[in-house]
Formats: C-alpha cells, structure tokens, sequence
C-alpha cells in the first residue's frame, strides 16, 4: 500500500510544473499575438543597467547662479546652488561668522539675523528667498567702535558666556527694541523665547535688554528682571 503523502507530493510537483509550462507558453503566445517578442535576458539586463553619471550638477538639481543679496546696507553677488541657506551664504560665501550655526534646523535661535527688520533664524530660509529683501547680521548692527546700544548693553550686565547663542540673542532684543522702545520683561521674554542659552545667562539677558531699552527711551536706568 502507498503512502498517500508521497503521492500527495507527486501531483503537487506535477501542478506546479504544469502551472509554470502553462505560465510560459501563454506569454509567448500573448507576445506573438500582439507582434512583438519576449525580451532577452542581454535586453533585459541592459534596460535594468543605470544610467551613466551625468554630473553632480544634474543629480542636486540645477547648477549654480549667481544671485544678488542686500547685506548690511551693501549690495553682494554670491554664486550659490539653489539648496544653500542663507545663514550658509552668510558664513560661508560672505564670511560673515558672527551669524552662529548650531542647530540647523531653527530650533535654537542661533542664527537670527533681520530680515526687513523682522528677526528670523537664518538656518531655515533658502538664500535664493533672501533676494530683494534687506538683511542685517550682528556685523551690521554695530561694531566694536560703535556699538548697538543693545550690544553695548549685554556686555555691560555680563550677558554672555560661551557666546554661541548671544549674536541671536542680541539680533531678538534689538528687533524688538526697534518696534516697541517700551518694552518690558514680559516683551523680553517673548522676543527670546526661540533663543536656547544652555549656559544659563537668561537674567543678565532680560537686565540688558531693559538697560538697552531705557537707554534708547533715553532714561537713566534699566530696571531689574
């Protein structure tokens, strides 16, 4: 007597290869009919083969042009590819440094410069957006001669540490100061609540920004936070 799995195992060996037989000749004759051949496995592979390297330029997207940015009151030609950021423009193609990178991804504050006088973070706006806008970093705010009374005022009330986050700082207040001279701790507050200080200095922040805002209402002291 047979076993009854082995014959089990037999007709399913048969079904599957009656099934691909069956599979096959329908193909060809489904080819034949439409007047056309199967592919052979040499086109099948040269079809499947990728297509030559044609360059970085096309793989990124479209080369590099030449835009023109306002920068500190001063008109700059810069030649980007159309991915860079502008915070990238600045530090890279201008070599304005003092716009700091750290986070990269608008989280931190950082990289805040002006934009039409509106404080944004740099990291998160393609350079190309930037053109015929006015743009001012913390270079072009003051310099060490002439200070920003905002600038001033954070290093009289010792408003930094490490410094990374303090250009962004400073860009926040003074965007701020410039709308609103008035401005107390609870407006402070808000302008620089997008800008992480991991050192701490939040209380000689809030001081300077008073001391600045009375100093540019022309009063004699800043109060306390």
């Amino acid at each position: 007597m047979s076993d009854n799995r082995d014959d089990d195992k037999r007709a399913q060996g048969f079904s599957r290869r009656a099934f691909i037989k069956g599979a096959g000749a329908a193909a060809a004759v489904a080819s034949l009919i439409a007047g056309t051949t199967p592919p052979s496995a040499a086109e099948t592979a040269a079809d499947s083969s990728p297509e030559p390297d044609s360059g970085i330029a096309e793989r990124l997207g479209p080369a590099a042009t030449t835009i023109e940015l306002k920068v500190n009151s001063a008109a700059q030609k810069v030649t980007l590819e159309p991915r860079v950021t502008l915070l990238e423009a600045l530090r890279d193609h201008l070599g304005l440094y003092g716009t700091k990178l750290v986070c990269d991804r608008g989280a931190c504050g950082a990289c805040t410069v002006h934009l039409d006088g509106n404080p944004i973070v740099s990291c998160m706006m393609l350079a190309a957006d930037a053109r015929g806008h006015q743009i001012v970093t913390i270079e072009g705010l003051g310099t060490p001669d002439r200070m920003h009374p905002v600038q001033a005022a954070f290093v009289q009330a010792d408003a930094l540490q490490c410094g990374f986050c303090t250009p962004g700082m400073i860009m926040s207040v003074a965007a701020l100061l410039q709308r609103n001279p008035s401005a107390g701790i609870e407006d402070v507050k808000r302008a620089v609540a997008g800008n992480i200080c991991r050192c701490g200095t939040y209380p000689h922040v809030f001081r300077a920004a008073l001391a600045a805002a009375a100093k540019l209402r022309g009063g004699a002291s800043g109060g306390t936070a």
